[in-house]
């Protein structure tokens, strides 16, 4: 929550933030581990999503749509997991029947995965 409120706080009324660079200096205080998980998944969002804007949510990176956060990821660091975390939000369209992930635990990320990543991400925009 303290992250959240300094994120609101940190820029003035009425003024746009920079998403990007909150985002880069959020992946830039992950541990070594998390940080390359990081560079990778955005890369892969960015890439297959560009009508998302990136920010920072609960000091988290985050991108977002007009409507809310879409998609964000979370260091293993942040809750002492032994994984980095990928969740989706309500907003994002992965409505599989009555039951479906929204939460996603990586410790590392292969071809298939990354592929798999970036159909989900997709699918969430549309």
């Amino acid at each position: 929550m303290r992250a959240r409120v300094k994120e609101l706080r940190s820029r003035p009324r009425g003024s746009k933030p920079d998403g990007e660079a909150a985002l880069q200096a959020a992946i830039a205080a992950m541990s070594p581990a998390s940080r390359a998980l990081a560079k990778r998944l955005h890369a892969i969002i960015t890439s297959n999503a560009p009508a998302l804007s990136p920010k920072t949510w609960y000091g988290m990176p985050a991108y977002a749509r007009e409507d809310g956060v879409v998609l964000f990821f979370r260091p293993a660091e942040k809750f002492k997991e032994r994984y980095m975390t990928l969740g989706f939000n309500d907003s994002a369209h992965l409505d599989e029947g009555h039951l479906w992930p929204v939460s996603f635990a990586l410790t590392e990320l292969s071809e298939a995965d990354e592929a798999r990543i970036a159909e989900l991400v997709r699918k969430a925009v549309r």
